[in-house]
């Protein structure tokens, strides 16, 4: 299962993708937030779509960044189209890189048990 992570800068991609990576899983980060082409996300055919954000009160925390409210509301919306296409939003302010993890490979791991049971049944 290929698995495209997209979200706003700083809102924990890299780490995120890191973390699936060292549990087995096949998650690349997409810059959606810097393209222009709106689904962007989509060219490389993911079975799962996952969006983190974060507020700029929590990017700030998180590390030192030199643009503002501005450029996070162009990221939204360069982020719109992966916003409705995610199979999981997770808004990350109040939560750590280890809790956003476990809630993606919760979902990952309900997705899969649904989907044998799918097959199960046929």
């Amino acid at each position: 299962m290929r698995i495209a992570i997209v979200g706003v800068c700083a809102s924990g991609k890299t780490t995120l993708v890191s973390g699936l990576k060292a549990a087995g899983y096949d998650a690349y980060n997409v810059a959606q937030e810097h393209s222009c082409v709106h689904d962007f996300w989509s060219k490389r055919h993911p079975d799962l779509l996952v969006m983190i954000d974060a507020t700029l009160p929590a990017i700030l925390k998180r590390r030192k960044v030199y643009w503002g409210e501005d450029r996070l509301v162009t990221q939204h919306g360069r982020l719109e189209d992966a916003r409705r296409h995610a199979d999981l939003f997770i808004q990350t302010d109040h939560l750590d890189a280890g809790q956003v993890l476990q809630q993606v490979i919760d979902f990952i791991d309900h997705k899969e048990r649904e989907r044998k049971e799918r097959l199960e049944k046929k």
